[in-house]
């Protein structure tokens, strides 16, 4: 890949046509072709379910992974690092543009107010597909640990575990060379470990066939990138965080 290509990491290509594999795929569960282990894959997912929750909640924190991806890219001439970062761009903003199209599809809004982020990991404690909403139980992030499935509180300033606050993002774009390769790991590290966390949420909780193994497949590939990333980081003699 040429320098002049390189910029558009992400094409717009490549986004529509992993909302059009979303679609595809919504559409193939909808009708039963991939079999739904409870029979109730031909019905969208409820508003507050886990189904709607991870995909609107994952695909936030996805955003945030593609930009810190973007934000090294030009802080280092690294090609470990910039290759990673590319890998890590383009798969999160593909499986991203699925994720937001399973909600147009569904009929659901991307966005939801009143929805504490992580809410949706709590609707096993509920028991009414509505992860809790209203009450007190395993949604909020801020106050409560998501320790079911391996999932701690978010740091202050933090919007979800993992991901980093605006002060880090800040601090990514201000360095550069080693120091910006050491920071860009040691986010994307606690980064994916949060991610990994809400994909076995899903894996667990979400009822949609090609959802969960969506969610499957990103927990198996990010801790590769994990290891992939204490290799790096430990070759630059550094660690992660915490």
């Amino acid at each position: 890949m040429n320098g002049a290509h390189r910029t558009y990491w992400v094409s717009g290509a490549a986004v529509v046509l992993a909302v059009l594999f979303a679609v595809g795929a919504t559409v193939a569960t909808a009708s039963g072709g991939d079999g739904d282990r409870d029979g109730t894959s031909s019905r969208a997912p409820a508003l507050y379910s886990p189904d709607a929750g991870f995909a609107r909640d994952m695909s936030v924190h996805h955003q945030q992974a593609v930009e810190m991806s973007f934000i090294v890219r030009d802080r280092t001439e690294d090609e470990a690092v910039r290759s990673l970062a590319y890998d890590i761009a383009n798969t999160q903003a593909n499986q991203r543009g699925m994720m937001l199209g399973w909600l147009d599809l569904w009929g659901l809004p991307k966005v939801l107010a009143d929805e504490p982020p992580m809410s949706w990991m709590g609707a096993e404690e509920s028991g009414d597909g509505h992860a809790g909403h209203g009450g007190t139980s395993g949604h909020d992030t801020a106050g409560h640990d998501m320790s079911g499935h391996g999932m701690g509180a978010a740091k202050p300033g933090a919007l979800m575990p993992g991901m980093a606050t605006k002060e880090e993002l800040t601090r990514l774009g201000a360095v550069s060379g080693r120091d910006a390769e050491v920071l860009y790991l040691q986010l994307m590290t606690d980064h994916h470990k949060g991610g990994v966390a809400m994909a076995r949420g899903c894996a667990a909780l979400c009822e949609t066939p090609a959802e969960r193994k969506l969610a499957e497949g990103m927990v198996e590939a990010q801790q590769s990138e994990l290891t992939l990333m204490a290799d790096m980081l430990k070759r630059r003699g550094a660690a992660p965080r915490g």
